[in-house]
Formats: C-alpha cells, structure tokens, sequence
C-alpha cells in the first residue's frame, strides 16, 4: 500500500543580525534526509510535508527551527551563544566566513565612519590615528619618497603587511624606499590611492597570514571592503588648512550607485583633491654650513696641490695612498716653505671671505631658502565596485580603481658657497687653493641675470607623476553546498620624475675640448622613474560538511614585472642632475617572475565552543624555490560565550621583492659633517656584487605565536588582548654605505640577521551609554612593544647603529588610542587622544655614545558632526588641537656620552651633525613618530543623494 502526503514549497532568505544574506546555509527537514542550501543571495526553496519543521544550520551559528506555517520563511541566524553578531569576517580564514567574535584570530574593523571622523584626508593617516600598531608618517626628506609614505604594522617594516581590497591582492608600489628614514630599504602598497568615501569597512588581521595568502602576510593583513550600496549616495566637500596658513587642503568626493535591473549593483567613487605645500625648515647654523661647505682645513695636503697635480716637485697618481700623500706634505712643508706659507695665507684669506658668504647670506636667508615639509599633491581617483546576479547559483562580481597623483616638491636649496671648493664637483678649472667662496661663473647666468651680485643660490624641484591602478573580475557560485570562486586581478603602479631649476655639473668635454654639461647643460630634466604591474588568477572553494565541519581550498598563480626606467642621458652622465641622479643605461632594465602557491584549510568545531583551525600551503617561485608553511589556530569560549580564549602558531615567508633583487641607483644623501655626496645602491645579481662577495637574496622566514583572551561581560562592553611573538631570519635589510675601493661608497641589500617581536594589543569598548539625552561611547586601544631588536650577528659590516635603529627603535614603542563618541540629537562629538610612546634614533653622524630620543606625546583630535536636515551633514574636525610637535632630545650611553652633553659646543656640533645644520630641526634628517604639522582644520560638508 502506498502512502500520498500532502506536499508544500516553502521559501525565502537566510540573513545574519547585520542583513547580509548567508549562502550555504544548510535547511534539512527534520526527521528527513531532505534538505537544500541557500544560493549566492541566500535564497532556498524547498517541498515539504504539511506541517513540517525546517532546521536551519550554518557553521558557526546556532541552529534554528521553524514550523512552516506559511509559503515564505525568511529567517536571521546569529552566532552561536546566541550574541548579537557584530560583523561578519572574511579575513583571516579560507573557511566560512565567521563573526568577529567568533574567530580565532585578533582582527580590527574599522568602518567608514571611523575612517571618515578622523578628518584625515588619505586612508593611511586616517589608519595611523585608529589602529595603535599601525604606524606612518611623513618622511623628512621628500623627492621620490614624497609619492607614498612607509606604513608598517607592529613595527616589521612596509614590505611585511599585505594589501587585500575585497579579499584579493593589491598591487606594490613601484617605489622603492632608500632614505635614511624609517621604512628604509622596504616597498608596499599604496593604500592612499583608495579613497575614504568608497570603503565600507576595513579589517585588519594582526597575525601572520602567509599559509592563507602567500608571501608578505608576516606582519598581518588589511583588507578594504568596498561600498556595495546602490543606494545611499553622497557628495562630499572637504577643505582645510594647517594652523602655519599653509597646507591648504580642498578635495571633492562624489559616492554613488545604482541597480542593474533586479539582480546586480554598481557602486562608484569620484575624488578629486589638491593639498598646497608645508613649511617647517628650521634655522641654519652659519658655523655649520661654514664647517661643510667652505672650511678648508689647513693641514690637507689637497690644499697645497698645484693645477698640474704636483705637490712641491712630485707629481701625485692615482696609486699613492694618503700616507705617502701625507708623508710629500710634510717634506713639502720644509722644502718649499715659501709655497706653502704663501698657499697657507691665501687659505686663511679664504676662510675668513667664506665665512663672511655664508653669514651674509643667512643673514638674508635665516633658514637658508630651504622647504622642508609635506609636497604640494593633486589627485584623481576613479573606483567602481559591482556585481550581477546570474543565476540562482552564478554571481559575477567586479571592482576597478585608478589614481593620478602629481606631486611638487623641493631638493635641499643649493646656497651659492654649496659650489665652493669643497664641493665634490667643482669646476677643476679653479685650483684648490683659490679662494673658498669661488663657483663656477656660468651660475650666475642660469640662476641669476649674469651678474656675481645676482647669484644667490638656485633650489632644484622635483616632480612626480604616479599612476596606480588595480581591478578585479570574479565569478561566485554555489551548487550542492560547494562553493566556488574563480577570480582574475591585475594591478600596477607606475612612477615619473621630472627635475626643473637645477643642472648637471660635470666636467666632461666632446671630442673638441668644449664642455659637455656646465654651462651648456640644460636646467630641466627626466632621470627616469619604475613601473610595477601583476596579474594574479585565483581559484578558491570551501564547503561546510556539517555543522562542525568546514573545508577549503585553492589556488593562486601570479605574474610580477618590475621595471626601472632609463632617464636622458644628461640626468646621469658624469655627476647626473644635482639634487637627483637619473638612471643609468646600466641601472634600467626589465625584470620579471612568477609563483604558483596551494593551500588547504580545515575548520573543525568540537564543541559548540571549540573551534580548531589548521591551514596548509605551498609555494613554487621561479625565482628562488619552493617553500612550505602552514598555521594552526583555535578558539574556546566559556561562561556562556562571556569570554574567549584564543591562540595560533603559524610559520610563514617573504619573498624577496624584485625591487630589492634588481635595483641599482645613484642617489644624493646627506653626509653628516660633510654636506650632500653621491653614493650608489648595487643589487645582488651585478658583477659589482659578484666582485665584492655579495651573495644573492634568499626568502625570510618566520614563526608567528598569538594567544589572547577576548570578553564580553556586558551586552555592549568588550574587552580583547592579544600577546604576539614574531620571530623572523634571514631577514632582508639595505645596509649602510661602506667605501669600497673598487666602486667608492655603495650600498646594497642582504639577508643580514634575524630579529624577534613581541607586544601586547588591547581592544576595548563600551558603547551606548545613556548620558542625558545622547549615547555616550568609548573605546581604548594599544599596543605595547615587549622586544624588537636583533638575535643574531649581522651578515656583514655594513649594518650599523643609524640602521639598527631605523629598523628596531624608530617607531613608538607604545601607542595608545582613547577615543570618545557622543551622539545628542543632530549632533555627533569625537574626541580623540593618541599618544605616541618614545622613539629611539641613532642618526649617521651621531657620536656613538650618544643616541636622540623623541619623547612621549598625546596629540588630541576634535570633531563635530551637525545633521543640518535629514540630507546635509557639516563636519568640523581640528586635528591636533593643541599643536603638539615632535620633541627631540640627546642622551647618553655612557660616561663619555655624559661629558659631551656637559659640553654645549659638542652638543652643538651633534646637533647640526643630525639636523643637516639645523634644516630638520623639528624632525632630524631620520624622522620622528608623527607628523610635524602642528594643529590642521578641516571643514566638510555632506550631502546625500
């Protein structure tokens, strides 16, 4: 006998607390095997028997059971323990997404909001005020640099924190960083091209992530999740201005989107802005300058030396060391000693004219014409973020970004006793005992109007032209509770300079003994630029087996070309432009490799409360090998999911960058007590290196360890920390210059040491507090450094005390971040403290027994959002209320360290030693831990569509 039972369909949509729709959400009709799964928008349909019951399960969810009394049943999960889900995480697992509270990994999440409240205009320095492990600051010294700022997490340098935008890989910067300033010899990727007001919400993994990602994921992992809405438009309009006059700031945000029928969206950002020039030189010190630039010292023997290359009756070569040279001096001393005392007067007569040029021009000029400050930058960025439904099964997604970035900036300004005698490249026509104030005299006529009263220095100027651009195109899809997401992404950056009011120098002539440059050299020129581009595939799936189970897996194949682009000839000939050599025919070229890495990724709940995660990959790289990692994590959480205790061990890697394999330049730098020299970087794979011993770069290598403990013991108060471990070898460093005889002063990358980190995080918060008629919240962040420095003996010599500290102490070593909300009526206050811990600087040219140590501040952010109507916002921000600057001081080592700074002319001669003479007096010429601006006010208003 058979048995017919009435048959129904029941559907509808599956959400979290937030509104998201959840596919492969599992619905089994209880006591049945009959069950279905919700599709990429959440949506299920199934036939049931009359008054049947649906069970609703999603790993990492409480289940739900659900009479089906009507045809449309549209259920919200929350997480287990049933909390109010506070956001849904897609970083930091390959597995199905989870709940922030229910990771097993520390992750931040900053939204829009946030970002926007901070008044800052770019999304790196909105970061730096929100995340305390999270550090970036303007360089001291601008050219190339002025294009993108270092940023770092948990003080491991640029190159060890990926970039994801919707989960997949950003582009690199073409930049490559080589000042003497934090972020040295590193390169990243430039998170300033994404505008603010296309973010939805950023999550920021701070744990080693490479077994899910793949190299440069040490450190942790930003991902930027891109505005979805159709819907909720807005114009915005910023302007602002330093505290100084100057900054001025006026930018134009358009943030729209649109339907695409009834299955897709678009969503798009238009952002213009224009950010004028800062000024915060410092005063020069004459005797300083003097010293540098024009002294000449009685007792060299270079002095004495006649137009002929003789010195007395001897004719000085290439092959005497400065022994003999000394040694000819002093029988030159006894045997022509009219010479030399008619010589000795003339240098004296000298100096004293010298001095008297250098006073009279700081007299005019107390800060020696120079700007030192944030450039003048213009901007555009285009970006789009979309998706289409199409199928119940099929969704195609999308999202392009472009950004055209100009930016002006300054060289240090060449004072007209910078071409004296002492000068490196003076013109070899004037002997080395004329008078020091001498300079060549077609100066006058590029710089001035043909007269010696006319010249007063010239100031060269650089500009950069970048271009950033990223995009991504991807299919999602979901059949039988798998899911499947195959994805192609391409990427690049791209870099131009241009020098304007400056000349090339050098003493060649053609082949009819004219000269070549000097007064025939033009005063514009291209040195060049670099270019970096990817193509990434990726192809990821992951099913939830069960309500315990969850696995993943997939692949990534990726494509980097590097490329250094050759300047015109007369950027690099001989001594190149001044202020910025351009490459060389030797130092362009192209470069390229590939990787191909797998990963598998398993989820298991135990319990209800047991969460293990294990993750392993494999990476093939064309250009060094192989290399394996893999990470476990786990969380468990008890008193009612009051608190949770968490920890994960992983290993990770990073490759070399082709940056730092390939790069070879030129480069003006500041030697201190010495003025500006020219010093070369070689790379690893040039005969130079072969010459010198220099073995090629291989991948660093790391174990990361987190443990932490989260709680939550009200319903709207949370508390996490978070202890990190972070130890690293073979890690890649730019070392110091070293004088070699064969190739003069050089630089160059290696794996020169291991190092080990660790901290503390702390996350807390505490929201919707009644206070009057508003909502009071607060929120205390930091990060405190336990340890970072080196564990082992370097490579080689070239690692010394100015590195060290740029790597291990140049950041703060506590940061913390006290922010308070409060909403009343038509009106949002923010205040925010952020205070920035002791930095530790050990600047080229400071005595050993001394080291500089910028001191603990607290810079206070203001901000006032006042809803005009129920479109229009107008918000108020003061930035640094109180104008808060870094401060600077010497301390010592030792007792020798002690008797110097007992000794106000030796601290005066450091003192110019690491501020260039006092130019970067408020920074020094390595940096600081925060910006030197002072209090900046914006203004903006908010209209939404």
């Amino acid at each position: 006998m058979t048995f017919l039972f009435a048959q129904k369909e029941v559907s509808g949509f599956v959400f979290d607390n937030a509104g998201s729709p959840l596919s492969g959400v599992n619905i089994t009709e209880k006591g049945t095997s009959n069950s279905v799964s919700t599709d990429i928008n959440g949506a299920y349909s199934i036939q049931v028997k009359e008054a049947a019951i649906l069970i609703f399960s999603y790993f990492g969810f409480s289940k739900q059971e659900h009479e089906t009394k009507e045809a449309v049943l549209n259920v919200f999960l929350s997480e287990e323990g049933g909390q109010i889900l506070n956001e849904i995480i897609v970083t930091g697992t390959r597995a199905a997404p989870r709940s922030n509270t229910a990771t097993a990994l520390p992750i931040d999440i900053i939204s829009a909001n946030e970002l926007a409240s901070t008044g800052q205009l770019t999304f790196d320095k909105a970061l730096q005020y929100r995340i305390p492990s999270f550090n970036t600051v303007q360089t001291p010294v601008n050219d190339a640099t002025s294009l993108l700022d270092p940023y770092e997490i948990r003080n491991l340098g640029p190159s060890r924190t990926l970039v994801l935008i919707n989960g997949k890989r950003k582009n690199l910067s073409s930049l490559l960083y080589i000042q003497p300033s934090p972020g040295r010899g590193e390169t990243a990727a430039d998170i300033s091209a994404i505008p603010i007001d296309a973010i939805d919400r950023i999550e920021i993994l701070r744990d080693g992530a490479s077994a899910q990602y793949g190299s440069d994921a040490i450190a942790g992992v930003i991902n930027i999740i891109l505005k979805k809405s159709p819907d909720d438009g807005s114009i915005t309009l910023r302007t602002g201005i330093t505290s100084k006059g100057d900054g001025e700031l006026l930018n134009i945000s358009i943030n729209n989107g649109s339907t695409i029928g009834n299955k897709g969206f678009l969503n798009y950002t238009v952002d213009f802005s224009k950010i004028n020039l800062t000024n915060r030189a410092g005063k020069v010190d004459a005797e300083g300058d003097f010293n540098d630039f024009v002294r000449l010292l009685p007792n060299n023997p270079l002095n004495y030396v006649n137009d002929d290359n003789t010195l007395g009756n001897t004719t000085l070569t290439d092959a005497m060391t400065e022994a003999q040279i000394n040694s000819l001096f002093e029988q030159y001393k006894v045997n022509f000693p009219a010479d030399y005392n008619a010589k000795l007067a003339t240098i004296n007569q000298g100096n004293i004219a010298g001095k008297q040029a250098v006073d009279s021009f700081l007299k005019d000029q107390p800060y020696a014409a120079n700007t030192n400050g944030t450039p003048e930058t213009a901007a555009a960025k285009f970006l789009i973020n979309g998706g289409l439904n199409l199928s119940n099964e099929t969704e195609l997604y999308y999202n392009a970004a472009y950004t055209y970035k100009k930016v002006n900036s300054f060289a240090n300004y060449r004072a007209p006793y910078w071409m004296s005698i002492k000068n490196p490249f003076e013109n070899p026509s004037i002997p080395n005992w004329r008078i020091a104030t001498a300079y060549p005299t077609y100066l006058k006529d590029f710089f001035g109007n043909g007269t010696v009263a006319s010249y007063k220095g010239y100031q060269p100027t650089f500009t950069g032209d970048l271009t950033d651009y990223n995009a991504s195109l991807g299919f999602k899809s979901i059949k039988n509770g798998w899911n499947a997401d195959a994805s192609i992404t391409i990427g690049g950056n791209s870099q131009i300079y241009t020098l304007d009011n400056t000349q090339n120098r050098s003493p060649l002539k053609d082949s009819n003994g004219n000269p070549i440059y000097q007064e025939n050299s033009p005063i514009s020129f291209k040195p060049g630029g670099s270019n970096f581009n990817h193509v990434i595939g990726n192809l990821d799936v992951f099913k939830i087996l069960s309500d315990k189970i969850s696995i993943s897996f997939g692949s990534e194949f990726r494509s980097e070309n590097f490329e250094t682009i050759e300047g015109d000839k007369a950027s690099w000939e001989g001594a190149g432009a001044d202020s910025f050599a351009g490459t060389t025919p030797k130092e362009a070229g192209k470069w390229n490799r590939y990787n191909w890495g797998a990963y598998f990724d398993l989820a298991y709940d135990l319990t209800k409360d047991f969460l293990v995660n294990a993750t392993l990959r494999q990476e093939e790289y064309s250009d060094f090998g192989s290399a394996t990692v893999w990470k476990i994590s786990s969380r468990y959480k008890f008193l009612d999911d009051k608190i949770t205790l968490r920890a994960s061990v992983s290993t990770g890697f990073r490759a070399p960058t082709l940056h730092q394999i390939y790069t070879q330049k030129s480069q003006y730098t500041f030697n201190a007590g010495g003025g500006i020299e020219v010093t070369r970087i070689i790379n690893n794979v040039s005969p130079e290196a072969h010459i010198l011993g220099i073995t090629k770069l291989t991948p660093e290598k790391s174990t990361n360890t987190t443990i932490g403990i989260g709680a939550r013991p009200l319903k709207y108060f949370n508390i996490t920390i978070d202890y990190y471990n972070i130890a690293i070898t073979d890690r890649i460093a730019l070392g110091d210059v070293v004088n070699t005889p064969q190739f003069g002063k050089v630089a160059w990358f290696e794996n020169s040491f291991d190092s080990k980190t660790s901290g503390l995080d702390l996350v807390m918060n505490y929201s919707n507090l009644g206070l009057g008629n508003g909502q009071l919240a607060f929120n205390l962040s930091g990060n405190i450094t336990f340890e970072n420095k080196r564990i082992s003996d370097v490579a080689s010599d070239n690692f010394g005390a100015t590195i060290e500290a740029l790597t291990f102490t140049s950041r703060p070593k506590t940061k913390w971040i006290l922010g308070t909300n409060y909403k009343v009526k038509k009106l949002d206050f923010y205040l925010n403290n952020s205070y920035f811990g002791k930095t530790t600087f050990k600047q080229s040219g400071l005595d050993s027994n001394l080291r500089t140590e910028f001191s603990p501040k607290i810079v206070t952010d203001l901000g006032i959002n006042f809803l005009v109507t129920t479109k229009l916002t107008l918000a108020l921000n003061i930035d640094n209320a109180f104008n808060i600057l870094p401060k600077w001081k010497f301390k010592s080592e030792n007792a020798a360290g002690a008797a110097i700074l007992n000794d106000p002319a030796q601290i005066k001669n450091q003192f110019n030693l690491i501020t260039f003479n006092g130019r970067y007096s408020q920074m020094t010429y390595g940096g600081s831990q925060f910006s030197q601006l002072g209090t900046q006010f914006s203004l903006s208003l908010n209209y939404k569509l």
